[in-house]
């Protein structure tokens, strides 16, 4: 049995190439990161990301939801 990802594994999956046919580009691959929420939050509850200037706050519910405001 393979072993579980973990928050650092980069992952590539036909899903997530949006060029259209369901193929991976092999040309210019576009890997994803993969990251456990626990990783960003750590022992708490919300985190602030700086994206283009601006700061954005993702919060993790008690439902164990996420949300990401600006």
């Amino acid at each position: 049995m393979p072993a579980a990802p973990n928050a650092f594994d980069v992952l590539s999956h036909p899903s997530l190439d949006h060029s259209g046919g369901g193929r991976v580009n092999r040309e210019s691959p576009s890997p994803i990161a993969l990251l456990e929420s626990t990783a960003l939050f750590g022992d708490g509850k919300i985190v602030y990301i700086m994206h283009n200037g601006s700061r954005y706050r993702l919060q993790a519910t008690k439902l164990g939801k996420l949300i990401l405001t600006k």
